[in-house]
């Protein structure tokens, strides 16, 4: 279904901005200001009516590559799908949802916080997950420990992470982005502010 893969989404920018609109009115100036600040991979998390509708307009605005969050289960797969969603990311993985995910042949992050979790994912021949929630789930220490073992594996942390945190998240060579929240305050949307702090998450270097 997507031009893209996993790891190419993974690979556009070192953020990928995690994003809660309850506001269609402001997609156009949300995604505007992140694509002009570099950050292309958008995640707009299924945690507001006016999700689906968000993704619509964001995906109306040249290079960006649109994404559903906190995806749960097959129907809101296809609903994403169906709003134009080009990678989708989910809290967890569960069966239903990964076979449904690989079925649609779209770039799928399957949230992670376990070895379980991790091989599960790796036995439907998963290899890019997200680590999630990263700082309550024992932070960068505990992701080396799962990593190395499960030394394939390759992941994007969300959870707690901010500008000043990434960096040594990024550093390590089994972390191909990050996902942050910080991009984008809560709040008036205000389109200048949010393309300054993209620039500073573009920036940021990736080990």
């Amino acid at each position: 279904m997507s031009e893209l893969t996993v790891e190419q989404v993974m690979e556009l920018a070192p953020v990928i901005p995690v994003l809660v609109v309850d506001r269609v009115e402001d997609a156009l100036t949300i995604a505007r200001a992140l694509v002009a600040g570099g950050l292309p991979a958008l995640e707009v998390t299924l945690r507001t009516p006016a999700a689906l509708d968000v993704i619509r307009e964001m995906s109306q605005v040249e290079g960006a590559v649109v994404g559903a969050g906190t995806v749960l289960n097959p129907d809101q797969l296809d609903a994403a799908m169906a709003a134009g969603a080009r990678f989708v990311v989910s809290p967890g993985l569960t069966e239903p949802l990964g076979k449904a995910a690989i079925a649609a042949n779209i770039p799928f992050l399957p949230g992670t916080a376990t070895a379980g979790d991790i091989m599960r994912g790796m036995d439907m021949g998963l290899t890019h997950f997200k680590f999630f929630p990263a700082e309550t789930s024992g932070g960068l220490p505990a992701l080396k420990a799962l990593a190395a073992p499960l030394h394939t594996a390759r992941f994007c942390p969300t959870g707690g992470i901010t500008l000043e945190s990434a960096p040594t998240w990024l550093a390590q060579p089994f972390i191909k982005c990050v996902g942050g929240s910080w991009v984008v305050p809560k709040g008036p949307v205000d389109g200048a502010k949010i393309e300054q702090l993209a620039r500073a998450a573009a920036a940021l270097p990736r080990g």
